[in-house]
């Protein structure tokens, strides 16, 4: 039979019974005290869990926003961000010699909008950007380790080890010459080698612009930034260029020292500078100031392994044999950040690779391998002394003042790269701009 809510019936099975009445009443204070505070509980819980879902509403989504203010150093001009820096004032003496202290810089890949660097810096540390989301491009360039990784070999996807050492991305905007066998000038070009690599990010451009189109709020950044729909490949190296283009580092005390503040470098500093200038060592005719590096190709013949000779550098590339063992001369830049050193970690320490060139022409080269060394690698028969004034002046070049805010959160929704905290080197009160 079927019964009204009104029913008399109903109703009654609504009352507890007097059976069951006593039977609450005979329940100890404590239970009942025990009952009260569980339900208390869960419910202060779960306030605290789902504040948005007692009032009937759902958690609202994490907001990205792209910022309209130009990095530090950087100045906006004509809607891009122009690097300012007192080194722009100076004349550049590239192919005319070493030059001194107020020597210019080669040019800079600027003039990219504060949205698209901030764009490219999301992109930089989303490991969406690989085949199975488990790396990004900070994993082996990591801003706590001199954008380097700290490794002697890089490790890529599914812990791939590779044949080399990631090299350091800080003042990577001037460089024309890229990779270590000097194989790319540009940074778009550069950076489809990581990306479509099997043993690197291991993706593919499909697979690449599938996902990052199938996310909304990437559509909506670089349709700000960029300004069309759907994504495109080439907007996804623009934006990437944007953000390691804008990575400045010439804020250090070196800096202040050759912009005519002297005393920012202290006595010994200063003697490690004349060693690093002088004839006998002639660190400077490579890694030449302001950016330390004059971006060649040069044949150290430092070995991979003891007695052996693996990665044939330049050569491999370019067919040429007189490049065989040739890599590019690296910047000095935050040196102190991307231990070890050399194309594949050889040298554990400053010490360590500044010793490797007083130990004498071609002493590490193996036996029955003929390679045409650098001319500038010769016995200066540096003493101890020497070599740790060097190391000295070289931790004078560390500067993270303008080190990039890390991204808490990425677009994609994966775990960002975490960096360690860092320490910066600017440590004299002010910048030298």
């Amino acid at each position: 039979m079927m019964l009204s809510p009104l029913s008399p019936r109903c109703r009654r099975a609504e009352r507890p019974s007097s059976s069951i009445v006593a039977r609450m009443m005979r329940t100890p204070i404590k239970q009942a005290k025990a009952a009260v505070y569980r339900l208390l509980t869960l419910l202060l819980v779960t306030s605290l869990l789902v504040p948005a879902a007692a009032k009937g509403e759902s958690p609202a989504p994490l907001e990205f926003r792209l910022t309209d203010t130009c990095p530090a150093s950087f100045e906006l001009q004509d809607g891009g961000c122009v690097l300012r820096n007192r080194y722009k004032a100076y004349r550049s003496l590239r192919d005319a010699g070493v030059g001194g202290l107020k020597t210019g810089l080669p040019l800079l890949r600027e003039g990219f909008t504060p949205q698209q660097i901030d764009l490219g810096r999301y992109l930089f540390f989303d490991p969406v950007l690989s085949a199975d989301g488990s790396v990004s491009c900070a994993s082996c360039h990591d801003p706590a380790k001199g954008f380097a990784d700290g490794r002697a070999q890089a490790v890529g996807i599914s812990g791939q080890t590779l044949p080399r050492s990631a090299p350091s991305l800080w003042n990577i905007g001037f460089f024309s010459t890229l990779l270590w066998d000097g194989s790319k000038s540009s940074l778009e070009e550069q950076m489809q080698g990581p990306l479509y690599s099997p043993v690197e990010m291991g993706n593919n451009p499909a697979q690449l612009l599938e996902v990052l189109n199938g996310n909304p709020t990437y559509r909506t950044l670089f349709e700000q930034a960029l300004g069309s729909s759907p994504i495109a490949l080439d907007q996804i190296y623009t934006a990437i260029t944007a953000f390691e283009s804008s990575l400045i580092s010439l804020n250090s005390r070196y800096d202040l020292y050759a912009h005519g503040y002297h005393a920012a470098l202290n006595e010994e500093e200063i003697a490690g500078l004349n060693v690093f200038r002088s004839f006998v060592a002639r660190c400077a005719e490579c890694h030449t100031p302001p950016l330390f590096s004059n971006q060649q190709l040069a044949v150290l013949g430092v070995a991979d392994a003891p007695g052996e000779l693996i990665d044939l550098g330049a050569e491999a590339i370019t067919g040429d044999a007189s490049q065989r063992g040739a890599f590019r001369v690296p910047s000095l830049r935050n040196i102190t950040r991307t231990a070890p050193y050399m194309h594949r970690g050889q040298k554990a320490t400053l010490e360590h690779a500044a010793r490797f060139y007083t130990g004498g022409r071609g002493h590490e080269v193996p036996e029955g391998e003929s390679l045409m060394i650098h001319w500038h690698i010769w016995e200066p028969q540096l003493t101890d002394r020497e070599i740790q004034l060097l190391a000295t002046f070289m931790g004078a070049l560390t500067d993270e003042a303008f080190m990039p805010e890390i991204p808490t959160a990425v677009p994609s929704g994966l775990p960002v790269t975490q960096a360690r905290k860092f320490a910066s080197g600017n440590d004299v009160g002010f910048g030298a701009q």
